[in-house]
C-alpha cells in the first residue's frame, strides 16, 4: 500500500520551502486558500513537489503542481491514482 500525503506533511513542506503562513490557523481555510494568497510561489511549490516525491517514492506528473491551485487540490491530486507513477 502506498503512503498518502497528509495535510500536516504538506503544510510542513510548504513552510520549509517558503516560511510559515500568517493568519491561517484553521485547517479548512489553509486547504481552500490559493497558494498565491498563502504566500507560496512557483519555486516553493517545486521544492514542495520534490519533498513529496522523496517522501512518497513517486514521480508527480508535471501538471500536478501547476494545475493545483490550493493545498486541498494538491492533496487530492497527489493522493489520487492518476497523478503519479511509482519510482522504480
Amino acid at each position: 500500500m502506498t503512503q498518502r500525503l497528509t495535510t500536516d506533511q504538506l503544510r510542513s513542506f510548504l513552510e520549509a520551502a517558503a516560511g510559515d503562513v500568517e493568519g491561517v490557523d484553521d485547517e479548512n481555510a489553509f486547504l481552500d486558500s490559493d497558494f498565491d494568497s498563502l504566500g507560496y510561489d512557483s519555486l516553493a511549490l517545486l521544492e514542495t513537489g520534490s519533498q513529496i516525491e522523496r517522501l512518497l517514492g513517486v514521480r508527480l506528473a508535471d501538471e500536478v503542481l501547476s494545475e493545483s491551485p490550493t493545498p486541498r487540490a494538491l492533496l487530492a491530486a497527489v493522493n489520487g491514482d492518476q497523478a503519479r507513477d511509482q519510482v522504480a
